[in-house]
């Protein structure tokens, strides 16, 4: 008896570790829980060598872990579709195959998020066929960032690699030493990328008399202290192509921050710079080639901007494009006199282009998002070519927006009452629009978990549908 109970305290005790102290549950009909499965699921579907792709069924269950980065664990149920694995098509596309020979499947993954993008750390699914055993395919994500131990071997040319950058481009008095290596990943990428979060600690060996760190130099019980973040690309050939690297520092000793010299990290730009002019153009371009709608788009604000030096230049921008008048059946391109069409659609787009001018090589990627009329109205801070800095002067002293608010105080209220009698009653019938609006996301409940069943955009409830049929006879009209 007392064996069963200790075990049981074990097997608890382990998966309170496993779990975390900083893990809670989450809504399974949360947004970023659906992006994050939804990124699984694409990851997963390409892993599929024939048949068809899998689409979401429900979240089961979900945990999230606050930091940075934040790290969501969750389970999710899959179905076969009708989309084959070769199709190209999105999962969201297909409808769900037959029931009795449709595939089902439980997964199991970890996602990690930074700075709005996920990553795969693992990820697990257990497919059972329409009729047959249960199969387990893995599907590790070669390509994918993963953690790795802080005491691999491999991080050991890394690290030196950081610590001497981090000795000759400060200004201490003494040098510094890696104290600790509190997180590290990988990534495999025509060569491997880094990225790795340590702390460092000031040594006894002054730079006046040793120009570089040695064996015997020892760590200060109460030197000074900072933590580090590094990013580092080695190449093929087994050499670190690119480096940067940000430190916060604990010591009013050092007067001049690290990243103030880091010539290869990101830097902020005005959002009215010419130097965005080239870029911008790239993007707009992508975006009009890419997006299926029948006008052009063009930029209407720019939010922010950074631009980056790795063997080239990389550009990121954040801005607001909104559809014009101008459609593409009838214009080849977009052209600076396309007006703005004023209750048209209007998005939110992130935008990375990388440029190596000497070759000429641009790599554009624009991902956006819909705005709603509400946000439209909250007018974002930042550049806008189409918006004047200066406001016009209708009269000495006045302004347009002195105009209109004498127009408003002005303008007596409507009758209602009156206007109400002559308007008729329109009833809608169910279902009746001529376009049908595509389920992206799971409806929000009030309850967490499991979470609803996903339809597909052309799924109907037949309960609910309402459709009127009578037979017609042709002869009953002729007689």
């Amino acid at each position: 008896m007392k064996l069963i109970t200790t075990l049981l305290l074990c097997s608890g005790l382990l998966l309170s570790l496993t779990q975390g102290e900083d893990a809670q549950e989450i809504d399974c009909n949360d947004e970023t829980v659906f992006q994050a499965v939804d990124f699984a699921l694409k990851q997963f579907n390409p892993g599929v060598k024939s048949g068809n792709q899998y689409m979401l069924h429900r979240v089961m269950e979900g945990t999230k872990t606050d930091g940075s980065p934040t790290f969501y664990s969750f389970k999710y149920l899959i179905k076969e579709g009708n989309c084959s694995a070769q199709s190209g098509l999105a999962w969201q596309d297909c409808d769900f195959k037959d029931a009795e020979e449709a595939a089902t499947g439980e997964c199991t993954a970890t996602v990690e998020k930074r700075e709005n993008e996920f990553f795969i750390v693992t990820q697990t699914c257990k497919i059972t066929p329409g009729k047959g055993p249960i199969l387990k395919d893995n599907f590790p994500c070669i390509g994918c960032v993963h953690a790795i131990s802080t005491d691999s071997p491999d991080l050991e040319p890394v690290l030196k690699h950081s610590i001497e950058h981090f000795n000759n481009n400060t200004d201490h008095s003494h040098l510094f030493t890696l104290r600790k290596v509190k997180s590290a990943h990988r990534q495999v990428v025509a060569g491997l990328n880094f990225d790795i979060t340590y702390t460092v600690v000031q040594t006894n060996c002054s730079k006046e008399r040793f120009p570089s760190l040695r064996g015997d130099c020892v760590a200060l019980p109460n030197g000074d202290d900072g933590e580090c973040r590094g990013n580092l690309f080695v190449d093929i050939n087994n050499k670190i192509a690119n480096f940067s690297q940000s430190c916060t520092f604990y010591s009013e000793h050092l007067l001049e921050p690290l990243s103030k010299k880091c010539a290869g990290c990101p830097k902020d730009i005005p959002v009215d710079s010419p130097e965005l002019k080239e870029a911008l153009g790239h993007s707009i371009a992508q975006l009009n080639a890419e997006n299926s709608h029948t006008f052009y788009f063009k930029i209407d604000t720019v939010k922010k901007a950074t631009s980056q030096v790795v063997a080239g230049t990389n550009y990121v921008i954040e801005f607001i494009a909104r559809e014009t008048k101008c459609s593409k059946e009838s214009n080849t391109e977009l052209t600076e006199d396309c007006e703005i069409k004023h209750l048209g659609q209007s998005l939110n787009c992130n935008a990375n282009v990388y440029m190596r001018p000497w070759e000429n090589k641009v790599v554009p990627t624009v991902k956006c998002q819909a705005l709603d009329m509400t946000e439209m109205l909250r007018r974002p801070p930042g550049f806008s070519p189409f918006r004047s800095v200066t406001v016009q002067e209708t009269k000495e002293g006045r302004t347009d927006s002195d105009f209109i608010e004498d127009v408003v105080a002005t303008t007596p209220p409507y009758d209602t009452g009156a206007q109400d009698d002559l308007i008729p009653d329109i009833h809608v019938q169910p279902d009746s629009l001529s376009f049908k609006l595509i389920s992206d996301f799971p409806e929000a409940t009030s309850h967490k978990c499991p979470g609803r069943p996903w339809k597909p955009a052309s799924w109907k409830d037949p309960n609910t549908e309402t459709t009127e049929f009578s037979d017609f006879d042709l002869l009953d009209a002729l007689s």
